[in-house]
């Protein structure tokens, strides 16, 4: 009798087996091709298969392929930290490097915490976040997460650190509408703080557009700027969540760019490595670890794989690929192509509620109580993946999904792709008024 040994994220669920990958296109086991409509989750940025990448990962691992950081650094490590310091804004200039994106959060909790505390001010030991938002699936990083489907399981061991609402236009929390809003829920985190204690908070992070607690919120103007001017004003460091929108998925390199705001800490994943190997970090201004530096002299965190120089060099030469490419420019141009092609879909949609985010990450949410999981499922069984997330005022609808395919995606590529999500959203919208759809051809 065939059983499972792999536990899988629903298990007992049929699952294609993977063959290859190429481009903007997977391949299973039966012959089946796919539209990596979602670059996995959010990650592969560049594409599948690119030799250039794979050339780089055989000769690092033919130098080396892992050192232990408290023994040695790497050649790859130096050069990757000090391309990251270029490419960053401002003096944002230190980078811890770790395997996940959750490890990023949570060392830039640590990291923010051990600021105040190598300053001599122990009190500063709180986090602030905001509801819908999703910073990892550790303790330390589910607590700064306002995820409620994903925090529900373990909400006894939580910190109770989203304290705030999101900057959520289309259904706002506090039922005003922008720009009379004055950008009110900006202003909420200043009445935490002072509910709170400004004392008590060491900073507050937030992801600069809501991925998979929000299918590609982004916050209105001026929401950024009001943000960080209050964190200034009462001593708090600003954390920005670049695990989804980091090295050029939102036509920006980093999408805090799209604000002109500078965050005192910066985490980075999934597009870093484009998926070729696990590898993230935490960026730290100047200011950020100048207490450290004339303190311990130690950050207070650390993993076995750490630095691995194999990651090193492929997330160097992934970055490097981005900007021979021009590919932050493109996922700006494809993107507003993107977006305004499924703007067009909208207009004569009866299901489609609203468009949004930048860039090749773009988020769609549907109203008329129609399940996003069902989508998405009738979308992969065309050829088509998709980013599954959730939304609703209460962040537990099954009714957004996301559309993010690698940086590489051609614009007839996109065409493709939106005539297979076209034909999803008609089969749809005719079971829901009771119709029968026919594709071309029948």
């Amino acid at each position: 009798m065939n059983r499972d040994y792999l536990i899988k994220p629903l298990l007992g669920q049929h699952y294609p087996m993977i063959s290859h990958g190429k481009g903007v296109y997977l391949f299973d086991k039966e012959g089946k091709r796919y539209i990596d409509g979602s670059s996995g989750a959010i990650t592969v940025g560049i594409g599948h298969g690119v030799n250039e990448i794979i050339d780089v990962m055989t000769e690092q691992a033919r130098q080396v392929s892992f050192v232990y950081r408290s023994q040695f650094t790497s050649e790859a490590a130096e050069k990757l930290a000090k391309k990251i310091s270029d490419i960053t804004q401002g003096d944002l200039n230190w980078t811890f490097f770790v395997n996940s994106g959750t490890e990023a959060t949570e060392t830039a909790m640590k990291l923010a915490i051990q600021h105040f505390q190598e300053k001599g001010i122990k009190g500063k030991n709180k986090i602030l976040s905001r509801w819908m938002s999703y910073h990892g699936i550790t303790i330390g990083a589910l607590s700064m997460s306002g995820h409620p489907l994903r925090r529900q399981r373990f909400v006894p061991m939580l910190e109770d650190y989203p304290s705030v609402s999101p900057p959520y236009c289309y259904r706002c929390p506090l039922n005003l509408a922008f720009p009379s809003c004055d950008t009110a829920c900006a202003s909420e985190l200043e009445t935490a703080i002072n509910r709170i204690g400004s004392e008590h908070i060491a900073a507050f992070i937030a992801e600069p557009i809501i991925g998979a607690a929000g299918g590609a919120i982004v916050p209105p103007h001026g929401y950024y700027q009001r943000v960080k001017e209050i964190c200034e004003k009462n001593d708090i460091l600003f954390i920005a969540d670049e695990v989804m929108t980091g090295i050029g998925r939102t036509g920006k390199m980093f999408a805090m760019e799209h604000w002109g705001v500078q965050p005192d800490i910066v985490t980075l994943g999934k597009g870093m490595t484009s998926g070729y190997t696990p590898m993230a970090a935490t960026i730290a201004s100047d200011r950020v670890i100048e207490p450290i530096m004339k303190g311990s002299k130690l950050v207070m965190s650390g993993h076995t794989f750490s630095a691995n120089p194999l990651s090193a060099a492929v997330s160097l030469a992934v970055i490097e690929y981005v900007e021979k490419h021009n590919l932050v420019k493109a996922a700006e141009e494809k993107g507003d192509y993107l977006k305004k092609k499924l703007e067009a879909l909208q207009a004569n949609s009866s299901i489609i509620g609203d468009v949004r985010g930048k860039g090749l990450l773009i988020g769609v949410e549907l109203e008329g109580n129609v399940k996003s999981s069902s989508f998405i499922q009738n979308a992969s069984n065309k050829g088509l993946l998709l980013y599954p997330s959730v939304a609703g005022r209460n962040g537990k609808e099954d009714s957004a999904f996301m559309i993010a395919p690698p940086l590489t995606i051609t614009y007839e590529e996109i065409d493709e792709l939106l005539q297979i999500l076209s034909e999803s959203l008609y089969e749809l919208e005719a079971k829901q008024s009771g119709l029968t759809y026919a594709t071309k051809g029948e």
